[in-house]
C-alpha cells in the first residue's frame, strides 16, 4: 500500500509540474547538429525551423543577443532546445528529433526513417515524418523550479481530528493491456485517471472527464490530444494517425 501511495503521489506531481512541448512558445535550433559527423547537416536546421513555425512556435537561431528578452538570461527556461540525431542504418536514413528543457530533460523524442537513399532528401523526409507527432504550440507559464520536498502529513484543522483512510488498491490501480502494452489505471481523483507502464516515468495517457458519462479528453504521452471512453469494460483510445484518421486502440482489463 505504501509503495502504491508513493507511486500515485509521484504521478500526480508529474501531471501538475511536468511540462510538455506544447507548453512552450520558443524553441532554439543550433547552427549545427553534433550527431551529424559530416560538415553537412543537409539543411535540416532550416527545414525544422520552417516546420515548427507551421506548428505556431517561435524558432530561435543564431546570435542569442538578438533573441527576445523573455527567451534568454533569467528567462532561459521559457525556451526549449531542439536537436536532431543521426540514427541511420545501412539501408535507411533515420533521425531522432528531441526537445529538451533548460535542465536538459528530454520532453519528447520522436524517431522516423526514410527509404530515400539520397542523404538530403532522405533525412528531410524522415524529419518530415517526426514533425507529424509534434503538438501545436499552446504556451503556458513555465515552472522552472522542481519540487524539492513534499511531506505527506495530515492537514491541521481547528475542528475535531480527521482520521486518514487508506486508499483502496482495487479502486486505485487496475491492470489493462492491448496485447502489446501492459498498463496500470491509476485514479487520481473523481474526474481524472491515468494509464501508465510500470517501467515508465511518464503516463501513457491522461484522462479527464467530459460532460458525457464514460467519455474523456485524453492527453497522450507524445503530447497529442484525442478522446477515450469505456466500452464493455474496456478502455478505448482513438489514436491520431499521420493521415489525419484515427485508429481504435482497445485496452482490456485483466
Amino acid at each position: 500500500m505504501k509503495k502504491l501511495s508513493v507511486f500515485v503521489f509521484t504521478i500526480c506531481s508529474m501531471i501538475v509540474f511536468g511540462q510538455k512541448v506544447s507548453d512552450y512558445k520558443y524553441i532554439s535550433i543550433p547552427d549545427k547538429f553534433p550527431s551529424f559527423k559530416q560538415d553537412n547537416d543537409f539543411g535540416l536546421d532550416d527545414f525544422l525551423a520552417k516546420a515548427l513555425k507551421g506548428k505556431k512556435y517561435v524558432t530561435l537561431q543564431g546570435d542569442k543577443d538578438l533573441w527576445p528578452a523573455e527567451s534568454k538570461g533569467d528567462n532561459a527556461c521559457n525556451t526549449l532546445k531542439a536537436d536532431i540525431l543521426d540514427d541511420s542504418s545501412f539501408l535507411r536514413n533515420k533521425v531522432i528529433l528531441q526537445f529538451k528543457d533548460c535542465h536538459d530533460k528530454v520532453l519528447q523524442s520522436i524517431k522516423a526513417g526514410s527509404t530515400i537513399k539520397d542523404y538530403k532528401e532522405g533525412f528531410q523526409d524522415a524529419l518530415r515524418q517526426t514533425i507529424v507527432n509534434v503538438p501545436v504550440s499552446n504556451p503556458v507559464a513555465i515552472v522552472t523550479n522542481p519540487v524539492e520536498e513534499v511531506k505527506a502529513e495530515p492537514v491541521a484543522t481547528t475542528s475535531s481530528p480527521v482520521e486518514s483512510t487508506p486508499v483502496s488498491t482495487e479502486n486505485t490501480a487496475k491492470k489493462y493491456s492491448n496485447g502489446k502494452l501492459n498498463l496500470q489505471k491509476v485514479q487520481i481523483d473523481s474526474n481524472q485517471f491515468i494509464l501508465v507502464g510500470s517501467e515508465s516515468s511518464v503516463p501513457y495517457a491522461t484522462f479527464k472527464a467530459t460532460t458525457k458519462k464514460d467519455v474523456f479528453r485524453v492527453k497522450l504521452e507524445n503530447g497529442s490530444s484525442t478522446i477515450g471512453y469505456f466500452e464493455n469494460g474496456n478502455i478505448v483510445i482513438e489514436i491520431p494517425q499521420s493521415s489525419g484518421d484515427y485508429a481504435k486502440e482497445v485496452f482490456s482489463g485483466k
